[in-house]
């Protein structure tokens, strides 16, 4: 009997991405890929039409970041291409498992200045953790297999496959069996590594003999869902926990023994690290922000430095011990280890652990005008304290780059464990937010989804808008609207003096009115006493995306959560807020 399981090269990529069961996918179609996106239709694949590829790699990205599982999206040969490497960069160095197609030049005909042809290779290649491309129609289902394992596997990362325009239109008669896969690969971690014996002794020798210890965590401890490692870690030792802002969740924002966020801005958490005697670091990677600028830790800190890459380790700090290990795992170990040096640790510690609500507590007292100004345009700090107080356990607030990420991350309160702070801090870059959004409610459909961003992130990408109207989604979109590039702005003051910006203003615009023209419900909030109500409004809203346009302070030295340590101006005692 003839194998009649001829089928192109592009219905074989469908079918194995239907195999790992993925979730929604974005893409831009073009010549190259269209056999693909027949499939696509035909096998009943959640693929959605974005309107710019960065886009659809930002909302890729967020719902793998929710969600765990393998973000997906796809572009065309050339400028298809090329759109993605933000995304990409996004993904690459924040830890999120992606597999993107990306449709290449028909192999007869490479080099013969094809419609579209650049060297997209070499331009998308320093973007993503692997570049596999297929050169044999028959190598489709490996090279997939291939792609969720590296994506998932190590610290998580976006794998491109780049697909030749005539091996996606070709046929081939494929075994059946070759579309089997491991689902151990369908998310992340998929596999999880573990820090030597002897080495977990000696850092639980280290801590047990503390009389100061912190840990300090980064966003590994979401990409490896350590919390409940964490929790009973630091809580059965009475370890306080200090964040980035990747890292915010890692314990509830509300817990005692949460110091918040730590690094360029902080609450009480820098001051509690200089004096600390031993630093546990988890999922860091001790980066400029974290570090403010590589001040902290200060030298001759004991230092123990868990991370899932080895690479990271000494990058920017010569640790006292390295622990290579996945976040959840070694922190399991290391509980078990300290507990069975020391048993009574948290009687030991739990002086030391009452400083941090104490400590909090003064804060918040000091930084009380500002979280509770009427002052209109409204400041930024009252944004932050009405979404405290408004938004549920289980909401999840994304996070634009710049401005509204560090107001955010400094803050806002977690008021549980996991990430329920979506930032995009792997490259920072702005336009984040609404796609951000858009991942994020496809990746929790039952949950609150609000997302802030700036005018001018949004003003990148507001586009996207269609998409999300097209799709049914539902979510919050605050657009903190300063009339400014906020961040260039305020720095522009703290530099070179008031009055002296450039190239930093945008034109005042009515966002509300906007989203109405979108199909979008739009709430235009002027006077901080409405703040509140219009948020209620906007998640109670099930049939659409909300458009909250905020008008916040256009005063440039309000524009920050405090002084930006990479300015001149930095003075001693300046406090956030």
């Amino acid at each position: 009997m003839p194998n009649t399981n001829e089928m192109t090269g592009g219905e074989a990529l469908a079918r194995m991405l239907q195999t790992f069961k993925i979730g929604p996918m974005f893409g831009m179609g073009g010549f190259q890929l269209l056999p693909f996106y027949d499939a696509a239709r035909r096998l009943g694949l959640n693929h959605n039409l974005i309107n710019d590829e960065r886009c659809g790699v930002f909302a890729a990205d967020a719902y793998a970041k929710v969600s765990g599982r393998v973000g997906v999206c796809d572009a065309t040969l050339g400028p298809g291409a090329t759109n993605l490497v933000t995304g990409l960069i996004e993904a690459l160095n924040a830890g999120s498992p992606l597999v993107v197609l990306v449709g290449d030049t028909h192999r007869a005909h490479s080099g013969k200045n094809m419609t579209q042809e650049t060297n997209q290779t070499d331009i998308l290649k320093p973007a993503c953790k692997a570049f596999l491309r297929v050169e044999m129609i028959e190598r489709i289902p490996e090279l997939v297999r291939r792609a969720f394992a590296v994506a998932t596997s190590g610290r998580p990362g976006p794998v491109v496959v780049a697909v030749p325009e005539d091996i996606c239109h070709g046929t081939y008669h494929f075994d059946p069996d070759e579309f089997v896969v491991d689902p151990c690969f369908e998310a992340a971690p998929s596999l999880r590594t573990r820090a030597a014996r002897t080495d977990v002794e000696k850092a639980a020798r280290l801590i047990a003999n503390a009389k100061a210890p912190m840990i300090l965590c980064g966003g590994g401890i979401h990409i490896s869902f350590a919390h409940e490692q964490l929790f009973q870690f630091a809580t059965a030792h009475n370890i306080p926990v200090a964040h980035t802002l990747s890292g915010k969740g890692a314990i509830a924002c509300t817990d005692r023994l949460s110091a918040g966020l730590f690094g360029r801005y902080d609450r009480i958490a820098n001051e509690m690290i200089a004096k600390s005697d031993c630093l546990l670091v988890v999922g860091c990677k001790l980066g400029e922000i974290a570090t403010k600028r590589y001040g902290l830790p200060v030298p001759g800190q004991t230092l123990i430095h868990m991370e899932i890459v080895a690479e990271e380790f000494d990058r920017t700090l010569t640790p006292t011990l390295r622990l290579w290990s996945d976040a959840r795992e070694g922190l399991r170990d290391l509980n078990e280890a300290v507990t069975k040096i020391s048993a009574h640790l948290a009687t030991t510690n739990a002086t030391y652990a009452a400083t941090v609500p104490a400590a909090m507590e003064s804060w918040r007292t000091g930084v009380a005008d500002r979280m509770n100004s009427s002052e209109q345009p409204i400041d930024m700090a009252r944004v932050l304290r009405d979404l405290n107080q408004t938004l549920p356990e289980n909401a999840i607030l994304v996070a634009d780059g710049g401005f509204a990420a560090h107001w955010a991350g400094l803050l806002y309160d977690t008021k549980r464990a996991g990430r329920g702070f979506v930032p995009d801090r792997g490259f920072a870059s702005i336009g984040y937010g609404l796609p951000g959004a858009m991942g994020a409610a496809l990746a929790a459909p039952h949950q609150p989804v609000v997302s802030i961003t700036g005018d001018g992130g949004f003003n990148m990408v507001l586009g996207e808008l269609e998409t999300a109207k097209r799709m049914g989604l539902v979510f919050t979109m605050i657009i903190v609207n300063n009339a400014a590039s906020g961040y260039v702005k305020a720095l522009q003051h703290l530099m070179f003096g008031e009055g002296n910006y450039q190239s930093s203003d945008l034109n005042e615009q009515n966002y509300a009115k906007l989203a109405e023209v979108f199909g979008c419900q739009g709430i235009r909030v002027e006077d901080p006493a409405d703040l509140s109500g219009a948020l209620q409004t906007a998640m109670a809203t099930r049939d659409r995306p909300t458009i909250l346009d905020l008008v916040v302070t256009r005063d440039a030295s309000k524009m920050l959560p405090g002084v930006d340590n990479r300015t001149a101006q930095l003075k001693k005692g300046d406090r956030v807020a």
